[in-house]
């Protein structure tokens, strides 16, 4: 123990001295280089012979093949997310399965006054309370994209459906939406990545999974509260309890009752314009968030309890004129209100330089040039959004490929994790150990709270506290204290191509492989990409 502690802080000590120093004016131009950073920017980094790989393929190449994943077979890790049995379950199907029985547990135990029968979890055994079962889908999950960022040759694709859930960012936490985010990943976000925004942005729009995380299920007109009031009168009684029990609708075919009072919630109009689509600066004001939020009313979800999907409620909806972005929308416009809002916000120019901005701070750096965004907006609004273009642009611009980009980003905790145990060509047997040193990493998957998701620039990440942790979980992985997880033995000088005499002086200095292998990873150039 005194060793391991002892190799941290070594590596600590000179970690956060340089972590945060600028680029070398005379960084590297090799082949070498070069395919390094394909694979850390494109990728979660290199495994074994990945680099030589790239050099041979050509940047060019490796580029057109990532930005085409539908053209690569990726059989390989079919057979490590089979025993994932929720992945292929719709929202229903992981309610009936996980939560329904939950519940039932629940009402089993507050009835009988002592503690409910235990429940199955995810491997088989028995982990007691109800509240376990309901957990197995997000773990699930979680496991999931531990495992494809690690082992899918659909690189690229694994760090856009990254990028994009987080952009389009929902909590695992708010209530039913654990159960809806398997379809939510699965069906809005993955198939989207590098199709049309406009389609991205569609399919989150009328996801259950953000219908409820930002309240918009229960966003209702409030133009006639009198009849509104009428209407729940009315539905009191058996229709008003089995109202009450699906989350706020009744049943296909019956007549929609609140089980509480509503009224129009801006949270999702909100969102969509400031995070989703025109960025904070985008030009819009608070009456255009009220627009866009009238114009969703009735948007919501069919028994969100029960796993329910999209549906529209013409009675829910505020049917009057909007003018939203200083274009009118006649009365009468139903559910294609929210779809027009959709096509404005989609192509508007402010779009077209947010997303473009993300992604370049995502691919190229934090502070990326505003020629490059400029250009990369261009391609957006030319090519009507489309993705696969606008990452073109990105990817192949003199910008990015500069040697001056190389190793500018710091890596978030879960790109840290998942370089490392590619790096050390790691066999992960159980990935259930890699989610929970996630989340004491201070990134639990699936779990960030606020709309804005995790963020993606050093100073978000690179404190002494979180260093410390980094250390542990290299000590963890390269020590085979990690259950689950088996690193094959590396040499600690070809975990990083460039590393600096300083780090190479720390890794000298280790009394056993274990620990100049952590130290290995546990340096400012592994922590960079």
């Amino acid at each position: 123990m005194r060793g391991r502690h002892t190799a941290a802080m070594l590596g600590i000590a000179c970690t956060t001295s340089l972590l945060m120093a600028q680029p070398r004016a005379n960084a590297p131009t090799t082949d070498v280089a070069l395919a390094t950073h394909l694979l850390n920017r494109l990728g979660f980094g290199a495994r074994p012979g990945d680099v030589d790989r790239v050099m041979a393929q050509g940047a060019q190449a490796f580029i057109d093949e990532q930005l085409h994943p539908e053209q690569m077979p990726d059989t390989a890790i079919a057979s490590r997310l089979a025993p994932l049995v929720s992945l292929t379950m719709t929202s229903r199907q992981i309610a009936e399965r996980y939560e329904t029985p939950g519940l039932e547990a629940r009402r089993a135990m507050k009835e009988a006054g002592g503690p409910a029968p235990a429940q199955p979890d995810a491997a088989g055994g028995t982990q007691g309370p109800e509240r376990r079962l309901g957990a197995v889908p997000v773990l699930e999950l979680s496991q999931q994209k531990v495992l494809r960022a690690v082992y899918s040759d659909r690189q690229l694709q694994e760090v856009l459906v990254d990028f994009w859930f987080n952009h389009f960012n929902v909590d695992a936490r708010k209530g039913p939406t654990r159960f809806m985010l398997t379809e939510y990943e699965r069906a809005a976000i993955r198939p989207l990545v590098l199709g049309r925004f406009r389609d991205l942005l569609g399919a989150t729009a009328r996801s259950p999974a953000m219908l409820f995380y930002l309240d918009n299920w229960m966003s209702a007109t409030t133009a006639d509260p009198t009849r509104d009031a009428t209407r729940r009168n009315r539905g009191r009684g058996r229709a008003g309890a089995s109202t009450a029990r699906s989350g706020g609708i009744s049943p296909p075919g019956a007549q929609p009752v609140p089980a509480r009072t509503r009224g129009l919630n801006e949270n999702y109009g909100r969102e969509l314009l400031e995070l989703h689509t025109l960025g904070v600066d985008g030009g819009y004001t608070q009456q255009d968030v009220t627009e866009v939020a009238r114009a969703f009313t009735g948007w919501t979800i069919a028994g969100p309890r029960q796993g329910g999907g999209f549906r529209f409620v013409p009675a829910l909806h505020d049917d009057g004129p909007k003018v939203v972005m200083g274009v009118d929308m006649a009365a009468g416009g139903g559910a294609r209100d929210g779809e027009r809002v959709l096509d404005l916000l989609a192509a508007h120019p402010a779009t077209a330089h947010h997303i473009s901005l993300k992604l370049a701070q995502r691919f190229v750096g934090d502070a990326p040039p505003p020629a490059l965004v400029d250009r990369a907006a261009a391609t957006f609004s030319r090519t009507d959004g489309d993705l696969r273009a606008v990452m073109r642009t990105l990817l192949t611009a003199p910008e990015f490929l500069a040697a001056e980009r190389y190793a500018t980003k710091i890596k978030t905790p879960f790109e840290f994790v998942v370089s490392a145990l590619r790096a050390t060509d790691a066999d992960v047997t159980d990935a259930r150990p890699v989610v929970r040193a996630l989340q004491e990493l201070g990134m639990p998957l699936y779990q960030c709270q606020p709309p804005t998701g995790y963020k993606d620039d050093a100073e978000s990440w690179v404190n002494t506290g979180a260093l410390v942790r980094r250390m542990n979980t290299a000590l963890s992985l390269a020590t085979g204290t990690m259950r689950g997880v088996t690193v094959r033995s590396v040499d600690p000088a070809t975990l990083v191509s460039n590393l600096s005499a300083t780090s190479r002086s720390m890794i000298a200095k280790a009394t056993t492989p274990a620990q100049a292998m952590a130290l290995a990873l546990g340096s400012p150039e592994f922590q960079k990409q």
